[in-house]
């Protein structure tokens, strides 16, 4: 009984969006027109309202069809047409064209490298960096932030308020408080073009309020409230965060009609995670450090389970994107930073591609710039660097001991990703040996 009345309450929906998808063909169309932005399918408006309203009606007759006690009149259609029609309804969003991107990813996988594949796009792109840190940094530290799907369920909250301009609930986070709705606290403000333009970055009093500078001006507190503004101008979203550790915790966030979310996942070989956090969170990792030296890694010790667990929930991910169940038909994309390392603009043409936004001139330029210098600007977020020999750095840094001890506790992860086994030490510091295999995930 109650399958047959979520049925008709589908139903009713889909003869919502037929009346409704003209108008908002006609509105994203016209905001289309007002800012000069090229459509993206040679089709006129009227054309892609008939289409969808064609498609809507298909979708209203296999769903009536599958209602109990209903006569199947509608039975001659295929399985096949019956799969499209369905996945056209789960992928039906009122974003107004616009396209909201996550990506996701672990720390030390390059993140932040390729997080400016879509920050740099240009003046269309709303970009943040790691906004759910505010989250992390205050709730890991309390007993609510103990449990890992109370968080898990916070940082998708959290998430969809941003994809669609709403900083308020991110607010609660951020230490201290914003006054007024304004805080000189955000995290990483000045990775975010979109947060260091104006309006949005108001000139900083001298002296005062130096240490809130963006890269390319000095600006004052951040307005949240504008950066909200400036959200609701821009034609397209991107959010890079290492904290969503689990893809299936996404799924109403994805499944949200507001939003046309596409999630890319971001996955680098776990050996040269490792070898780089020791590098960037010297201090976090004095364990390994000591097992380095010692050539001993006790196999139930926290550390290493806490490895095995981050692997597994990496795999665990990437098996369910890549298994492309209906909520993420078409909405997942799973990328290895070393393809990407060694072909940068390939692979970012190609997740624009899958996107669904123009790939920019600025976004081409920027990576032209950043991927063949021969020198490294510092910092552990620098993204200033030669990609193709970053790739394979790590291979010099991490003793064999401890490359053995990853391939051990995360083997199940790097087959599924491609990532070869090294016997002995010679073939872990061998060039001429790759370590990778060749791959295609989607």
């Amino acid at each position: 009984m109650k399958t047959k009345y979520a049925i008709v309450f589908i139903c009713i929906v889909a003869l919502v969006i037929i009346e409704k998808e003209s108008n908002i063909i006609s509105r994203v169309s016209d905001k289309l027109t007002q800012r000069q932005i090229p459509q993206q399918t040679p089709q006129t408006p009227q054309d892609y309202s008939n289409t969808t309203e064609n498609g809507s009606l298909t979708l209203l007759k296999v769903l009536l069809s599958q209602l109990p006690g209903t006569e199947r009149n509608y039975s001659n259609y295929s399985e096949g047409q019956q799969e499209e029609a369905l996945d056209a309804f789960g992928t039906y969003n009122n974003s107004g064209g616009r396209k909201h991107v996550l990506l996701m990813a672990s720390t030390r996988t390059g993140s932040s490298f390729v997080g400016e594949f879509f920050n740099q796009h240009g003046d269309g792109m709303f970009y943040l960096f790691e906004p759910l840190w505010h989250i992390e940094r205050m709730l890991t530290t309390t007993a609510e932030g103990s449990n890992g799907t109370v968080l898990a369920g916070i940082y998708r909250d959290v998430l969809q308020a941003l994809f669609l301009c709403d900083f308020s609930p991110l607010e609660k986070f951020i230490s201290p408080p914003p006054q007024h709705h304004v805080t000189p606290d955000l995290f990483r403000r000045e990775s975010s073009l979109s947060l260091c333009e104006e309006p949005v970055c108001t000139p900083a009093i001298k002296d005062v309020f130096e240490r809130y500078h963006c890269k390319t001006r000095n600006c004052g507190p951040l307005n949240l409230t504008l950066a909200s503004e400036s959200c609701l101008s821009k034609e397209h979203h991107a959010i890079k965060s290492v904290r969503v550790r689990q893809l299936e915790t996404l799924q109403s966030l994805v499944q949200d009609l507001r939003l046309d979310i596409r999630v890319i996942q971001l996955v680098r070989d776990p050996r040269a995670i490792l070898a780089s956090r020791m590098v960037a969170f010297s201090s976090k990792y004095q364990t390994w450090k000591t097992w380095a030296q010692d050539g001993q890694v006790p196999e139930d010790d926290e550390e290493v389970k806490r490895l095995r667990g981050n692997c597994d929930n990496l795999r665990n991910s990437a098996e369910m994107g890549l298994s492309q169940p209906r909520w993420l038909r078409r909405r997942y994309m799973l990328v290895r930073y070393e393809d990407i390392a060694r072909y940068p603009m390939q692979k970012a043409e190609e997740m624009y591609a899958f996107t669904g936004i123009p790939f920019s001139s600025q976004a081409k330029e920027w990576i032209l710039r950043n991927t063949q210098t021969t020198q490294e600007a510092s910092g552990i977020y620098s993204t200033q660097k030669n990609s193709s020999e970053q790739a394979e750095k790590w291979r010099f840094s991490i003793p064999f001991t401890l490359a053995q001890a990853v391939q051990k506790v995360c083997g199940p992860t790097m087959k599924l990703f491609g990532y070869k086994f090294v016997e002995d030490e010679k073939s872990l510091i061998n060039k001429s040996i790759t370590l990778l295999e060749d791959r295609l995930f989607n």
